[in-house]
């Protein structure tokens, strides 16, 4: 975490505080999460692999490998679905990329259900 807050992105307050994970403006309420450069703190990039092995990137096309069953929703994601110009994310629960999933919509996935298409 920066020693000096930085000031709110919507209102430019300058009295942000902490709250957990995330920086507050008292003013407009707005809410988000603190961007720190890995490169500044020696870290390596965090490297994604799908379910072979491959090393996935932002804007790769990656198959399906499983069948999916979404909540809310009486079908499933079928194996062999393509889903094209994938975005790699630090999201909850392992789900690591983000995507639009062609009939489903905006959707969170995880690395190891999913195949690259080379």
């Amino acid at each position: 975490m920066p020693e000096t807050l930085p000031a709110c992105p919507l209102c430019s307050c300058e009295y942000t505080y902490e709250m957990g994970d995330l920086l507050v403006c008292p003013e407009c309420a707005h809410e988000w999460a603190v961007q720190i450069d890995s490169d500044a703190f020696g870290d390596t990039p965090r490297i994604v692999k799908d379910s072979v092995g491959n090393v996935l990137a932002d804007g790769d096309t990656v198959t399906i490998a499983k069948d999916l069953r979404v909540k809310g929703s009486s079908t499933a994601i079928k194996v062999g679905t393509k889903v094209r110009n994938i975005r790699l994310v630090n999201g909850a629960d392992g789900h690591d990329i983000d995507a639009k999933v062609d009939g489903f919509g905006p959707m969170m996935l995880k690395s190891s259900v999913v195949k690259k298409v080379l």
